[in-house]
């Protein structure tokens, strides 16, 4: 299912604050090529305010992410795709 997380993969994957298995954001490289997001799911309080044109289904979630997990995988993010 998952071929490795971008995060760890990261020169500097100082940065994942994780502490006990919780509250560990990352984005993960799927066997499919797609790309799974752990992060802190904020669907309920976000969907109101989308912006005009964006809609999230019913199966789909909104996830919050940090920037600075964002910006640690921007390399291995290019080099995936």
């Amino acid at each position: 299912m998952f071929i490795r997380s971008l995060l760890h993969t990261a020169p500097n994957a100082a940065l994942r604050p994780c502490s006990g298995g919780h509250g560990c954001p990352d984005i993960l490289e799927m066997e499919s090529g797609d790309f799974a997001v752990i992060g802190t799911d904020i669907t309920a309080s976000a969907r109101p305010h989308l912006p005009h044109g964006s809609a999230c289904g019913t199966e789909e979630r909104i996830i919050r992410l940090p920037r600075a997990i964002l910006a640690a995988t921007k390399a291995q993010l290019l080099s995936a795709i």
